[in-house]
């Protein structure tokens, strides 16, 4: 799916969702790790996490684009677009919205097993087996290697 079949979706969504128009931008950042999409409260544009489409459904990049767009709505109407406020919520099922994003795959992390207890622990970077040991019980860790 290209920005513009993207920006074309999210303006369908909030015509048939929120019966209001999306007059602003919104585009695919892959510099989103964490996060499914993000709503920018100065300049009203909506990114959208590429992984929610290519790792996960087309029913998952929809209920992450009606979240952002609660978001959107909300502010562009006064009211505070907040994941806590009564307002947020209650929008946000009236349109079967998503209220978190899954979780992001697990790629490109290293595997270290203690030898004593047996307990596992995922890490992005390298640690120094010699000097670190389980947190558990203090057992010798050993690198299983790259998940």
């Amino acid at each position: 799916m290209t920005n513009k079949e993207l920006q074309l979706l999210v303006e369908k969504i909030s015509i048939t969702s929120f019966a209001r128009r999306f007059l602003h931008k919104v585009y695919f950042n892959a510099r989103l790790k964490t996060t499914g999409g993000r709503y920018h409260m100065d300049s009203h544009n909506i990114d959208i996490n590429p992984k929610m489409l290519s790792e996960h459904s087309y029913k998952t990049l929809v209920g992450v684009i009606k979240h952002e767009l609660c978001h959107y709505h909300l502010h562009l109407a006064g009211y505070s677009g907040k994941h806590n406020t009564n307002d947020f919520k209650n929008m946000l099922k009236a349109v079967g919205g998503l209220k978190y994003a899954p979780s992001p795959d697990k790629t490109n992390q290293i595997k270290y097993i203690c030898t004593k207890c047996g307990q596992i622990y995922l890490r992005k970077r390298r640690i120094d087996t010699r000097r670190y040991v389980c947190g558990k019980c203090h057992g010798k860790l050993i690198k299983q290697g790259m998940i």
